[in-house]
């Protein structure tokens, strides 16, 4: 198993990684100083903004994004505050201004916090600590503008200014979860779980969806929400590698097919790799079958694992992997 040493992802390359605050991960936007013209909430829908031409509301014509009104008469600002659904490090950002074309911002900036608990919104929005990730930058408009950040520290929560005003369509947060090391150790864990630090480093094919979708947290709702590849027509097979959570000893895998019936594996093989590079057959090949949850337990090892790859064979798809078991001491 090769790769990039722990899980690095070069320059561009951070938008391969998982959106931590996209919604179906549970990101929210908690606060908008205006949001006139669109909702805020847009902001983190998940799939690409959509346009109709000619949609007119009570307040103009309706954008899949974020609008604010004009500033008029004087020089201002305009943010709205995000929730990451998985906190953690922040690799690079994407503001995305699909549509908006003579209405998006000339700048913007995205700055950072670190929260615990749960302050209200306005708490929140009143905090002068602010740790700026992207300086105020030009963008341009009907463009997804992307921004590599380099800074090593968790974040919770991720603030986007618009300078002075105008339309967002989607803000992207690429990264990698890291959990609240005071909620470690409390009860079973998902070592392959993204909210608890787990990351794919590397897969076959990424055809039609992302390998990310197999660490998402929750039941799979559609087959667009699991990871799915192109036919293959030749006789390899496809993989995805995982670094979990931290090494540790895994005691039962579950292998999710839901929503795959036609295009599920036939089957799939786990092998996982200890610190000292040590390759361990955690399942053998196995057959799989179409819509259904696999459970299968896990022999206990002595020693314990920090990656896993995956081996279906020959393609297809999953809605979802969980690796149950306990960290190492």
């Amino acid at each position: 198993m090769t790769g990039p040493p722990n899980g690095a992802v070069p320059n561009e390359e951070f938008v391969l990684l998982p959106d931590l605050a996209v919604r179906p991960l549970g990101g929210s936007v908690i606060w908008a100083d205006d949001e006139f013209f669109a909702e805020k909430e847009n902001l983190i829908n998940s799939g690409p903004a959509e346009y109709r031409p000619s949609t007119f509301g009570h307040k103009g014509q309706i954008y899949d994004g974020w609008e604010t009104r004009r500033h008029r008469g004087q020089p201002g600002e305009d943010s709205a505050i995000v929730r990451l659904g998985v906190p953690g490090v922040i690799r690079g950002i994407v503001v995305d201004t699909a549509w908006f074309k003579g209405n998006y911002p000339p700048a913007v900036s995205v700055s950072a916090l670190e929260i615990e608990d749960y302050p209200a919104a306005e708490t929140i929005a009143a905090r002068d600590d602010w740790v700026v990730l992207v300086d105020r930058s030009p963008i341009a408009g009907d463009t997804r503008n992307l921004f590599t950040v380099e800074n090593e520290k968790r974040w919770t929560h991720v603030k986007l200014t618009m300078h002075p005003d105008g339309g967002v369509a989607r803000l992207r947060v690429h990264g990698e979860g890291r959990p609240d090391p005071r909620l470690l150790g409390l009860g079973p864990l998902d070592l392959a779980a993204l909210e608890n630090g787990a990351l794919v480093l590397d897969c076959s094919n990424r055809f039609y969806s992302s390998p990310n979708h197999l660490l998402y947290p929750g039941l799979a709702r559609s087959m667009g929400d699991g990871w799915e590849t192109a036919r293959r027509r030749d006789e390899g097979n496809d993989w995805v590698r995982i670094r979990l959570a931290g090494p540790g000893s895994i005691r039962l895998a579950e292998l999710d097919t839901s929503y795959f019936l036609g295009n599920s594996p036939g089957a799939a093989r786990l092998t996982g790799r200890t610190t000292d590079g040590t390759e361990l057959e955690l399942l053998p090949r196995i057959p799989l079958q179409p819509d259904t949850r696999h459970r299968f337990p896990i022999a206990l090892m002595a020693a314990s694992v920090e990656e896993v790859r995956l081996d279906i064979y020959p393609d297809g798809g999953l809605a979802r992997l969980r690796l149950y078991g306990e960290l190492g001491a």
